[in-house]
């Protein structure tokens, strides 16, 4: 006699309560041929639901030994028990467990997708096990629009998407009317006579009546068995073998369905986004911010140049007495404009002073400089021209206003050139309008008003001394070795050091570097967000897990191992962070076209480095934060997870 398809020795099952161990299963020993159709009979609380679930491997004895074709379930990982489920058996649930969000082609190939079969067979074949169950015109509803019969109908289909070997029905008939009861049975018996061994777990005796052999259960024992001779000439059905799916092909697989299961609860798919929404978004426009701020900064030191070199009072910001030193002079202009390596160099002395023109009067910032100034500084004239050596040396009462001080004086329209402006005390005439440079943007809004340094000096400041040197190096020099000429050159000239040097060139890396850091601040700052939202994907994801049990339960049933069920999840958090990361990004460039509108000092620079960035950060919060809930949902219990409304 060849050995039983189903065998059971000695399989006992005890179920944990307050009050301690209950036994559910005591001692079963049972064969099961293939070709049988054998009915499981009992009272509610018999075992029999239990028994079930251990046929098909959705359980696990606490005792005894549970064979599968001479394979010992027992020795079996959780990956191939699921392969066991996969290979083996269809379910056909009471209750149906198909997935709402699916059609009925859909629901019927899902064993397959874990199978590894490709997208277009898959269907292919489920649309023709349901024509053949009569449904070839309803293979486009969903379960919400299919009658109960219908629905079982489809439950069954999908039992035989493998091929079922082993048909493992529980109370199939128990939500049906008579006729589709009827219907359903003789499904199975026709599934029995093409070679399918059909397993009915039933409370109803008529039912039972309809298979060749009836085992009965009381109090998770064995009572009675009729021992009918089990089928001799039954073909085995044909199992599906796996298919070329790889690692690809799954990944594939589980983004359809995650997007599926997305799709079908837009709700909470849009609130588990709205986190990381906020936190791509914040990340993207701050690290714009930062760029803008630096390409703003980082230019405004170009328009001087940053070959340039100030000479300043006192040996360092921090010294008391910059404010008492009068060595920087005219003579120091003089020595400087001879040294082969200069450009051109000016002085530099500024207050605040009123300037007024017929009725407007308005405070600005009064420079004093040289015949160089607008060279030295980058600055272009708009209108007239600059004062020259002469004036310098005559002391000419002639005064370049920048655009601001302009059109604070004369309005947009009028003609500034050659009118009289009174520059504190002393009148000035207008010679030329300069460019405000971007240099200026951070004093925004102040007039700027220049004047030949000798006049500024005599007529105004009653100082012979300069605040301020500056040198332009000529191109090719080296800022370095120009320095240390220059700074050597005073010493000799002064007698000492009461001067420090500051080189526009070391400003400029310094400053790129400190605005880095910024920028690097406030996206850390950013991240914090992205983070928040990422525990936001996380407690939903949960929350998913939670309301799709069942589901996951299902999925297990028909064959899926923990693995697939884990990558499932981790995947829709993958694509809820991807899909919320590419909104996000979309919002940071709306807001980036908003602030053009209304801030003129420097536009939000979006760089294809942040926003590549930004996808990565949303890829990683989705696996980081997917990991728990996706790990969870793969620790399951299939028992447990179908048992839950």
């Amino acid at each position: 006699m060849s050995e039983a398809l189903l065998h059971l020795s000695g399989i006992g099952r005890c179920f944990v309560s307050d009050a301690g161990p209950v036994p559910v299963l005591s001692g079963i020993e049972l064969e099961i041929h293939a070709g049988e159709m054998v009915a499981i009979i009992g009272a509610s609380g018999s075992g029999k639901s239990t028994l079930m679930n251990l046929l098909g491997c959705l359980d696990r004895p606490d005792s005894g030994c549970y064979r599968i074709g001479g394979i010992d379930v027992a020795a079996l990982d959780d990956s191939e028990r699921a392969r066991l489920r996969r290979e083996h058996f269809g379910f056909v649930f009471q209750r149906y467990h198909l997935l709402p969000h699916l059609d009925a082609v859909d629901n019927v190939a899902m064993p397959a997708v874990y199978s590894g079969v490709g997208l277009a067979a898959r269907r292919a074949r489920a649309a023709g096990l349901l024509g053949r169950l009569g449904l070839a015109e309803l293979t486009g509803r969903r379960p919400s629009q299919l009658s109960g019969g219908q629905q079982q109908r489809v439950s069954i289909a999908r039992a035989l998407m493998n091929g079922g070997e082993v048909i493992l029905a529980d109370e199939p008939t128990g939500a049906l009317d008579s006729q589709s009861g009827r219907e359903v049975l003789a499904l199975l018996r026709e599934l029995n006579l093409a070679g399918h061994t059909v397993i009915i777990v039933t409370h109803d005796r008529d039912v039972a009546a309809e298979a060749g052999r009836i085992i009965e259960l009381r109090d998770g024992e064995v009572i009675a068995d009729s021992g009918v001779a089990r089928r001799t000439d039954a073909v085995p059905p044909v199992r599906r073998s796996a298919g070329e799916h790889g690692m690809s092909g799954r990944v594939s697989d589980a983004c359809k369905m995650a997007l599926h299961a997305l799709r079908a609860n837009r709700l909470r798919t849009l609130l588990t986004m709205l986190g990381i929404i906020i936190g791509i978004a914040s990340v993207v426009s701050i690290l714009a911010l930062g760029q803008g701020a630096r390409d703003a900064v980082l230019k405004e030191i170009r328009e001087i140049g940053t070959n340039t070199v100030m000479v300043y009072r006192g040996s360092s910001w921090a010294d008391d007495r910059a404010a008492g030193i009068r060595t920087l002079l005219p003579f120091d202009l003089q020595v400087l404009a001879a040294e082969p390596y200069v450009d051109s160099v000016t002085p530099l002395t500024d207050s605040n002073l009123r300037l007024r023109a017929g009725a407007v009067d308005a405070t600005a910032m009064v420079v004093g400089g040289g015949a160089d100034v607008f060279r030295v500084y980058g600055r272009k004239i708009q209108e007239g021209r600059t004062f020259t050596a002469g004036d310098v040396a005559r002391q000419a009462q002639v005064v370049v206003l920048d655009a601001n001080a302009r059109n604070r004086l004369f309005g947009k329209r009028a003609r500034a050139l050659g009118e009289v402006v009174m520059v504190g005390s002393m009148p000035a005439e207008v010679i030329g309008v300069v460019s405000a440079a971007p240099s200026d943007s951070w004093r925004a809004g102040l007039l700027g008003a220049w004047l030949p340094y000798s006049t500024a000096a005599s007529r105004l400041f009653g100082q012979p001394h300069f605040d301020q040197l500056t040198i332009r190096v000529r191109d090719g020099v080296s800022m370095a070795l120009a320095e240390a000429q220059i700074t050597r050159l005073l010493v000799r000239l002064h007698g000492s050091q009461d001067f420090h040097t500051e080189n526009l060139d070391t400003i400029y890396k310094s400053m790129n570097r400190v605005v880095g850091t910024l920028s690097l601040l406030l996206a850390l700052v950013a991240l914090i967000s992205l983070l928040v939202g990422g525990i936001g994907v996380m407690n939903i994801m949960l929350v998913s897990v939670a309301e799709r049990t069942r589901e996951i339960g299902i999925r297990m049933a028909v064959g899926a191992r923990p693995q697939d069920v884990r990558l499932q999840f981790l995947i829709e958090a993958v694509v809820v962070c991807l899909i919320g990361g590419a909104i996000g990004i979309a919002l940071a460039l709306s807001i980036g076209g908003v602030f053009a509108l209304f801030v003129d000092a420097f536009d939000m620079v979006f760089s294809p480095g942040a926003i590549l960035l930004a996808c990565a950060c949303s890829m990683l919060v989705g696996v980081l934060f997917g990991y728990l809930p996706a790990r969870n949902a793969a620790r399951l219990d299939p028992v447990v997870a179908l048992a839950r409304e």
